[in-house]
């Protein structure tokens, strides 16, 4: 009975948190179509993503990183292990000035803190995908206990994953501005334009990554528990 009343609980949470957090993907794309409309003919004449990011890195002093662009990945992203950033075909997206930064921001974030994450997220989905099998297959000899520790590494896990995203998205359009300011390709109003929109996109995506995030530790723990009911 305790662990449909904690899976009860954990739904009713998603669903406030969901409230709260205002989210709604489809709003996000429709704004983000829209901003594309108006500044993709700006930021289209900017370097090439290779280019905007060394140029980035050189400014945040950490030139050492190794930059690659893949058309076929979905998202761009910097792999602490290897020191590396790849960069997604972003080429026609007027966000690809911070998205880049975002990632380049990443680099310089404490190496410590990234590599703990990497490792961490890695036991993390180790220890759910190890118990959830010897739950379907009544092998827990204690399921609380078990469903303790899986709160607690989840708690851990979004505290740290959402220091290093917010760190990087807060700061990501500051970085933005100073380098379209200083590379002098648009006028002041076009950038201020840009990073306007920017800051409404931010308001909104900060909110959705950390929903997400938060969603993703929740249905791990939802579904561990449905595996105790079954």
């Amino acid at each position: 009975m305790e662990y449909i009343i904690i899976l009860m609980l954990l739904i009713m949470l998603i669903g406030i948190l969901a409230i709260i957090y205002d989210v709604s993907i489809k709003r996000l794309k429709e704004f983000a179509q829209i901003e594309e409309s108006k500044f993709n003919k700006i930021t289209n004449l900017y370097p090439s993503n290779i280019e905007i990011c060394k140029t980035l890195l050189k400014k945040l002093k950490n030139e050492k990183v190794k930059v690659e662009e893949d058309k076929e990945a979905k998202t761009s992203l910097y792999i602490a292990v290897t020191d590396k950033i790849i960069i997604a075909d972003v080429k026609n997206s007027y966000t690809r000035i911070q998205t880049i930064a975002h990632e380049c921001l990443h680099s310089v974030q404490s190496r410590k803190i990234l590599l703990f994450n990497f490792i961490y997220s890695n036991i993390y989905l180790l220890y759910f995908f190890i118990t959830t099998i010897l739950s379907l297959f009544n092998q827990l000899p204690n399921k609380m206990l078990f469903l303790c520790i899986m709160l607690i590494m989840s708690y851990l896990y979004y505290f740290v994953r959402s220091y290093l995203e917010n760190d990087a998205m807060i700061k990501a359009k500051f970085l933005a501005k100073e380098y379209m300011e200083e590379i002098n390709l648009s006028e002041k109003n076009e950038i201020d334009s840009i990073i306007g929109s920017y800051e409404k996109l931010n308001n909104m995506g900060i909110k959705m990554t950390n929903f997400e995030l938060m969603f993703e530790t929740m249905i791990k723990v939802i579904i561990l528990l449905i595996t105790f009911l079954i």
